[in-house]
């Protein structure tokens, strides 16, 4: 997302504007799964390219779009839905409305876990949302050596207001996840992994007022600037990740036959 690839900058409004037509457009995507309200498109050569567009849709009934925007801003209840994550903290803020993040999670046995440091930035617009990263290298927080550093060239979600108390939300990514993956990988993501991880959004959303109620409910410093109490980053100390300057892992060799049973449910 990087203009040019070498200056870390803040998303503007031409960026968001770019990112909710990648969201609505259906040209070039090529649909992989549509059931139960959850559809998911790809974008890229799928035989010989692991870092390819995934696109998610599911419709959420009975949660507002001011409710999901929460859900994906507090990290303190993501500890309660995402059964991914290994951990999440905020690192700085850049403006009112961009800050930098650590995100590690759990990939599949025998695949290596893998971790990300982003600059995200986020625009409500009306009663739409959306919250956009991509992955930025930070001198107090180099690749560490129980994970592998992935790299998101784009990844973020769009919100839509659906309706009296119900949206529709997006979820786009396109991810270097440095490694020569199997293709079942590439292909369990779209036919296990995203749906499921939607649907996980989905029920935390029904589930985050009553949550909320009892953490802390009038904070929300991503609703109330005045709230954050991170410190200051300055874009300076911050550099484009270039994938090619991480370790690249091959584990085209590992088999899906080996993969942790609790990675199969659905």
């Amino acid at each position: 997302m990087s203009r040019g690839g070498e200056m870390v900058y803040i998303p503007d409004d031409s960026d968001f504007s770019s990112f909710r037509d990648q969201c609505e457009s259906l040209e070039g995507w090529h649909c992989r799964y549509n059931k139960a309200g959850v559809t998911v498109w790809s974008q890229g050569q799928e035989e010989s390219c692991t870092i390819q567009k995934i696109k998610t849709r599911i419709s959420c009934k009975d949660v507002p779009a001011e409710t999901l925007y929460d859900v994906l801003h507090d990290t303190s209840y993501r500890k309660k839905w995402d059964s991914n994550m290994i951990e999440t903290y905020d690192i700085g803020r850049l403006t009112v409305n961009a800050d930098v993040g650590y995100y590690s999670w759990k990939c599949p046995s025998p695949l290596k876990n893998r971790d990300f440091v982003t600059l995200r930035s986020w625009l409500p617009l009306g009663n739409d949302y959306m919250i956009i990263n991509y992955s930025v290298k930070h001198p107090k927080y180099p690749p560490r050596k129980d994970f592998v550093r992935a790299v998101s060239l784009q990844t973020g979600y769009l919100i839509k207001a659906n309706g009296d108390g119900a949206c529709v939300l997006y979820y786009l990514t396109q991810v270097d996840p440095r490694g020569s993956l199997p293709k079942w990988v590439v292909n369990r993501v779209s036919q296990f992994v995203a749906p499921k991880a939607m649907k996980k959004i989905y029920k935390a959303g029904l589930k985050y007022p009553e949550w909320k109620r009892k953490h802390d409910p009038e904070y929300k410093p991503w609703v109330y600037p005045e709230q954050n109490t991170l410190p200051s980053v300055s874009l300076a100390e911050l550099s484009v990740q270039h994938a090619d300057s991480l370790e690249n892992i091959d584990e085209t060799g590992l088999s899906e036959d080996h993969l942790s049973t609790s990675d199969h449910e659905a």
